[in-house]
């Protein structure tokens, strides 16, 4: 089957007419390689999800992160091997690396984060700082030492925002918008950490009929949840507590621009030696090789390596990848809370890779 057929198809199945929809790009070193929409971005008024539509990508935005510590470390400014207390105060003891927290090996505990939102009504006069003072006075033990174990934290890259903030001496938001979407020309119509046109901006879904819309009630704030759209439940709009661990709104599109530089040979974002930090392997403090890198995932998919992150929340799903040795980026994002990024994803991609290219 022609590859463009095969993914008209799998798009079809993933996204119908009158469902939530999704965006899909695949990207080389140059220009976006395929670019497409499909389903709805509003289904009470039948609106098409464009390529043009922002979502909001919740972790993915821990990868943007990640970038931001390491231009600060390439300029001198911090070191990877430094103490996380040097420049934040937090309960979880002093031998904390900022590496440990950028490989999630800093044995910090992970509570369900969902409700870590707040409306966007509220968001100018939110007091970020409180609420994660509070997160770590009802959370304040580790689970063990840095470096024994991966365990995934959403506390530790929203200390890496903090980090950041004190570093550069400039709001954590500030800093990705001037050292990361202005360099690769984006502006925030197509990626921020606010909406800023709601006229492109999908609304996130939730599907009735699923066990996750049963137990809302337990794991998201009742302020999030609108009106059902046919077999849909409208989750309003909801800003991340702390964004550098996954606050960023943003296209497919955009996103993909963002791997376009790393897969560039001369990235404007990161000198060579960092994008090497960004991919290498890292290890247990007893040598032991993990699945993660300073800021990726790892997987394999046809037998090729390929680096990721996945983003999930309220009303939103997503995953960004880079497959190094074959040039090429990709980037999924869909306006509903449950879908499958990693099968969606694998079927995709692989039709990309020159020994199947049709």
């Amino acid at each position: 089957m022609p590859r463009d057929e095969h993914i008209a198809r799998q798009l079809a199945k993933l996204a119908p007419e009158d469902a939530p929809g999704l965006q899909y790009l695949v990207v080389n070193r140059d220009a976006p390689v395929h670019a497409v929409s499909s389903g709805l971005a509003d289904i009470k008024s039948k609106t098409p999800l464009s390529l043009d539509h922002t979502l909001s990508a919740f972790s993915m935005t821990k990868t943007l992160t990640a970038l931001c510590i390491l231009q600060l470390a390439e300029r001198g400014d911090l070191g990877l091997e430094e103490r996380v207390s040097d420049y934040v105060e937090h309960p979880y003891g002093r031998d904390i690396t900022i590496r440990h927290l950028l490989t999630h090996t800093a044995g910090l505990p992970n509570p369900i984060p969902l409700k870590w939102v707040h409306g966007a009504e509220t968001h100018e006069g939110f007091d970020e700082r409180a609420a994660l003072a509070k997160v770590m006075a009802d959370h304040p033990k580790a689970d063990r030492p840095p470096g024994e174990k991966y365990a995934y934290s959403n506390i530790g890259y929203w200390l890496l925002g903090q980090v950041i903030e004190a570093v550069a001496e400039q709001d954590y938001v500030d800093y990705v918008r001037r050292n990361i979407f202005q360099p690769l020309g984006l502006g925030p119509g197509e990626v921020d950490f606010v909406v800023t046109d709601n006229m492109r901006h999908a609304k996130g879904y939730l599907a009735k009929y699923s066990f996750l819309n049963l137990a809302k009630s337990l794991v998201t704030d009742r302020n999030a949840w609108g009106n059902y759209e046919g077999s849909w439940l409208h989750i309003r709009d909801v800003y991340v507590n702390g964004p550098s661990f996954g606050g960023a709104i943003g296209s497919a599109k955009a996103f993909g621009v963002i791997l376009q530089d790393l897969l560039a040979e001369r990235s404007v974002l990161l000198h060579n030696r960092s994008k090497e930090l960004l991919y290498a392997r890292q290890t247990t403090i007893s040598g032991k090789p993990i699945d993660m890198t300073l800021g990726w995932h790892i997987g394999t998919l046809e037998g090729v390596e390929y680096f990721y992150k996945e983003g999930g929340g309220a009303g939103f799903h997503c995953e960004m990848r880079v497959y190094p040795t074959e040039g090429l980026g990709s980037v999924i994002m869909t306006n509903r809370t449950s879908f499958n990024t990693r099968k969606a994803l694998g079927r995709l991609d692989k039709k990309f890779f020159p020994q199947q290219a049709r």
